[in-house]
């Protein structure tokens, strides 16, 4: 079979040009990418009179993933426009000539030196922390924690059969059980299709949030002893016995003052940027940015 020319001599309706040459007129030569009947992407976002086109918006909306595209067009505009006001600050400041090598990391690094000099670390003293502690008394608990055996009946989530077969079956050995209780490691070694079938259906001491979500939330509300019904989860239904519960109990300041420190420091640290950014939109006026984060409500 013989090749194909490498462009074929086609015409556009109403144009003399060949179709790659038309095709030129249909791109940005700055790379900002595909343009519509030869008109550059709209804008409707402006830094300081700088524009932001819907394609810059739309190549920044990838880094962006949320539920509606316009929740993630109005996050893109957003990181954008911050991005255009440090650069600006960063510039005004004289910190515009990289360090670096060239790389494109230069920017990110020049920003950095900007947020550096700009916002002075504030550690939180020890007063503002046990106020803190007091204030929050809930927060610094040790986790609540329950001790499990367990007997899986498995059966994927699609197979209604199988899952009604498995809640019989585990009905039927929650029965046996509560006739013979001591029989438990004996019906897990030969019914269980959990790895922990080899140790009596031992899953040891578990804290919220350490199993799947379904399980997690029905086996924190059973009383101690044998569950009087199959606990279903994704992965089929279980038979339950709760060994013991154990109570978080309240964690001393010194334990959590690292903690405390750090959460304080970045919360302040985030009302210090985000009033920065209140200045910078007014030495740099945005327009357009409320607009679009309008559509996204």
């Amino acid at each position: 079979m013989g090749t194909l020319p490498k462009i074929l001599p086609i015409t556009i309706i109403d144009s003399a040009q060949p179709v790659p040459a038309e095709a030129g007129h249909h791109h940005d030569d700055t790379g900002q990418g595909p343009r519509s009947l030869g008109q550059p992407a709209p804008c409707h976002l402006f830094v300081d009179g700088l524009a932001i086109s819907e394609a810059d918006i739309a190549r920044e909306m990838q880094f962006h993933r949320a539920m509606r595209p316009e929740q993630a067009r109005a996050d893109a505009a957003r990181a954008l426009v911050v991005r255009e006001l440090l650069r600006r600050e960063a510039q005004r400041l004289g910190l515009e000539e990289g360090q670096g090598d060239g790389h494109p990391t230069d920017e990110e690094a020049r920003i950095q030196r900007l947020i550096e000099q700009v916002l002075e670390d504030r550690v939180p003293s020890e007063e503002d922390c046990r106020r803190y502690f007091s204030q929050n008394p809930e927060r610094f608990r040790s986790p609540d924690r329950i001790r499990v055996r367990h007997i899986l009946l498995a059966a994927p989530a699609d197979d209604v059969a199988g899952r009604f077969k498995a809640r019989t079956e585990a009905e039927k050995v929650i029965a046996e059980l509560q006739v013979q209780p001591h029989l438990f490691a004996d019906l897990a070694a030969r019914h269980s299709q959990c790895p922990s079938s080899t140790e009596g259906g031992e899953l040891g001491w578990l804290q919220r949030g350490q199993t799947t979500p379904e399980f997690d939330r029905q086996v924190f509300r059973l009383r101690q002893g044998l569950a009087g019904f199959p606990v279903e989860s994704r992965w089929g239904y279980h038979v339950v016995n709760v060994d013991a519960h154990e109570a978080g109990v309240a964690l001393g300041f010194e334990q959590v003052l690292p903690q405390i420190r750090d959460y304080l420091e970045l919360q302040v640290r985030q009302r210090d940027v985000q009033q920065f950014l209140l200045e910078l939109r007014e030495r740099y006026p945005v327009s357009g940015l409320d607009e679009i984060e309008a559509q996204a409500e």
